[in-house]
């Protein structure tokens, strides 16, 4: 790995943080989009749509150039659905990660920095929906520095913690389109427990999954 210093966030941090969560999320929009076109009911959409038109239109440039707007809808509504959610992650707990994260001795917040810049970062707290357990949160590195081997020095920073605190297992959720995310969990000895349909209207039309992935730490420990 690359000299890479993980040390606990400082309030100096803020704002590079901020910045590395909306450009993380902002990536998995065109993957989104793509998942989303590919769900039936999408496709019986733009489908019915484009012939409905071409049938009752002598032009093949009307259907053509509404389909093109129903594409350019369906992705300013994946546009939308990210953004309702950087926002609210902006303005809850990275909006305010000493009182979040720092306060508690079962709860942290990491940053890995390069050169004295912030390329990465990782959180963990107590799990709402899996009491006894830390959940991992806000996994990012920044683009440039992937594949160095920051990631998995995050993901060993939260067990490390964990197992100290003396919680069992790390559990954390991914959604279906960050497939390099989960290929590296698996990696990192995670197992996929659940998968379920964000509850919101628009993720719901969209099919848009999360996936709950466990770390069980007694497991592992047995295994070395």
């Amino acid at each position: 790995m690359a000299s890479v210093q993980i040390r606990k966030y400082r309030d100096e941090d803020a704002e590079v943080v901020k910045e590395l969560f909306t450009l993380g999320m902002s990536e998995h929009v065109p993957s989104s989009f793509t998942h989303t076109l590919k769900q039936p009911l999408t496709q019986m959409v733009l489908m019915c749509s484009f012939c409905a038109l071409i049938t009752s239109s002598k032009s093949l440039l009307l259907p053509v150039l509404a389909l093109t707007l129903l594409l350019a809808g369906v992705r300013q509504m994946v546009v939308y659905m990210f953004n309702r959610y950087i926002d609210a992650s902006l303005g809850k707990d990275l909006g305010s990660i000493g009182e979040t994260y720092l306060r508690r001795k079962e709860s942290c917040f990491w940053v890995a920095e390069s050169d004295g810049r912030v390329v990465g970062m990782a959180a963990c707290l107590p799990a709402e929906n899996a009491p006894g357990c830390l959940e991992l949160k806000r996994m990012s590195v920044r683009r440039s520095h992937r594949g160095l081997g920051i990631a998995k020095a995050l993901c060993r920073t939260v067990a490390d913690f964990t197992r100290e605190r003396g919680f069992p297992a790390v559990i954390l959720y991914t959604s279906v389109v960050q497939t390099d995310a989960q290929k590296l969990y698996e990696r990192m000895g995670y197992t996929k427990t659940r998968e379920f349909v964000v509850p919101e209207l628009a993720a719901k039309i969209l099919n848009f999954t999360l996936l709950e992935y466990k770390l069980d730490l007694q497991q592992n420990r047995e295994r070395d």
